[in-house]
């Protein structure tokens, strides 16, 4: 059994339009939801194996809102990459193809629409679009990463802030 989790970065700020898109800050909001999100996922006992992060520097803090700060994870526990950056499904996929068959929980953090399609692409059923701070986990029953293909995965989960706060 495989487990992939895959979290769309927190609600980031546009208010500067001369910041390139990779260094767009969380707003007030994705500063709130991203912890949220992580107590979630830290009570769900998702203890990932492997954590890679988006090189934007919104999906960076988000993972870093999430696994430093309520996991406690170390730095280099959270790997970044540029290969999560608008890189497509393809690409993707090809990424989760190559994991090591001892990383049985892996995390991705990214952006949308790319993680929206991976999830519609990987699991059985139908999806929502992923919101910010969106969690989806899908579990696979292979034995290598190489085996995830189209529809193999299913839904565990599907979180989202918007389903812990009170309007």
């Amino acid at each position: 059994m495989k487990t992939l989790i895959l979290i769309r970065h927190a609600k980031s700020s546009g208010k500067d339009e001369t910041l390139p898109d990779r260094e767009r800050p969380l707003n007030k909001r994705g500063k709130s939801d991203a912890p949220l999100m992580g107590q979630i996922l830290f009570e769900k006992k998702i203890i990932p194996d492997l954590v890679l992060s988006s090189s934007a520097k919104r999906a960076k803090k988000t993972a870093e809102s999430i696994f430093f700060d309520v996991y406690g994870f170390m730095e280099s526990q959270v790997h970044l990459t540029d290969d999560l950056y608008f890189t497509g499904v393809p690409f993707h996929l090809r990424i989760i193809n190559t994991f090591l068959e001892s990383k049985n929980t892996v995390v991705l953090v990214g952006h949308n629409p790319d993680f929206s399609n991976l999830v519609d692409f990987l699991a059985e059923e139908s999806v929502q679009e992923m919101p910010t701070s969106g969690i989806y986990c899908l579990d696979f029953d292979v034995s290598s990463w190489s085996e995830v293909k189209r529809h193999s995965g299913k839904i565990r989960f599907f979180e989202y802030p918007k389903k812990y706060k009170v309007s």
